[in-house]
């Protein structure tokens, strides 16, 4: 016997879309200054319907939103985002957008070392989710549709330049089979990583040390292209 798995099926992409829309619509208020309390309250009850209960989401459920000055809303608005592992994508939190385009504006100065000239632009690909960034080169080429960068990996210029770098060299060694960028004093292929607040390409020749930061390949002396 086949059960028929429609309904319940769609009833929670239903539920999905609806509870996705009020966490974006409670982060948007929160940006705004002060979200509007009918909407934390909808969403505390709607995650309380999919047994979400967290200490936030009952204590919201449980109080008159009258009677909860509005900062403390805001704060169990925050704490019920957090406990759900509310991500928000590039179109709801912009800024994170323009951290990776300079990112990218600092990495097309080591592309040009493997041979990729112009100017690279960030394109996002809207039919992920979330919503990833891949990297569209001037010749038409793209990288990371396989591994994008993820708007969470983009508060931070330098934790967003390592994961742009590493992002770039794994999709181009998917293409060419070859590592890039290469240590010329030790041979070895270096990859991007975070050291002391700055993204840099690290080498693992003698116990590790820094090829060059990010964006700063031009200035090592020898080859840094794959042979």
């Amino acid at each position: 016997m086949r059960w028929d798995t429609g309904p319940v099926n769609n009833a929670m992409t239903e539920y999905a879309a609806d509870t996705e829309q009020l966490k974006r619509s409670v982060y948007l208020g929160l940006r705004e200054g002060s979200p509007d309390p009918r909407q934390v309250v909808a969403l505390a009850c709607e995650l309380l319907d999919r047994f979400h209960g967290t200490d936030a989401v009952l204590e919201v459920v449980a109080r008159d939103p009258a009677e909860v000055p509005r900062t403390e809303m805001a704060a169990l608005a925050r704490r019920i985002l957090d406990d759900v592992g509310f991500e928000p994508g590039f179109d709801l939190a912009p800024e994170r957008l323009e951290t990776l385009r300079d990112a990218l504006r600092v990495m097309a100065r080591d592309l040009t070392t493997y041979g990729i000239e112009g100017e690279p632009e960030v394109e996002v690909l809207e039919d992920r989710f979330p919503a990833g960034a891949g990297v569209r080169l001037a010749d038409g080429g793209r990288l990371g549709w396989g591994g994008p960068v993820l708007p969470g990996m983009c508060d931070n210029p330098a934790t967003t330049l390592t994961g742009l770098a590493v992002m770039i060299q794994e999709s181009l060694l998917e293409r060419t089979r070859q590592v890039w960028p290469v240590c010329p004093r030790h041979g070895l292929g270096v990859h991007g990583a975070e050291r002391e607040r700055e993204a840099v390409w690290w080498c693992a020749g003698d116990g590790g040390h820094v090829l060059a930061p990010v964006g700063e390949l031009t200035h090592v002396p020898g080859p840094r292209r794959p042979h």
